[in-house]
């Protein structure tokens, strides 16, 4: 499945639209603590750890999405958006996009 941030695709025509998907990832509190608990790799105000956790939220909002695009026969979402949000004190990933059918 083709994803990606631009209205089209070259080289392919979109023929149908099948509507706006999401998919979301939250990271609770106890993620938080107890990555700034266990942070040994903080080098010039980085951590592997956190940016490897932000990394795993990410990947599974962009896949729960092109899940979401398959169940409706979409061939691709474009428009994708990715989105960080606070609630309380939790982290929410949110990817969304309109998935489509390129002929």
């Amino acid at each position: 499945m083709i994803v990606t941030t631009t209205p089209s695709v070259d080289g392919h025509r979109i023929t149908a639209y099948h509507g706006i998907v999401v998919g979301e990832a939250i990271l609770g509190a106890n993620v938080f603590r107890d990555l700034f608990a266990g942070i040994t790799d903080i080098i010039g105000g980085r951590s592997g750890a956190y940016e490897e956790e932000l990394g795993r939220a990410r990947t599974v909002a962009l896949q729960e999405m092109e899940h979401r695009a398959r169940q409706m026969g979409a061939t691709a979402v474009v428009g994708v958006d990715l989105d960080y949000e606070v609630i309380n004190n939790m982290l929410m990933v949110s990817a969304s996009g309109t998935a489509v059918t390129l002929g």
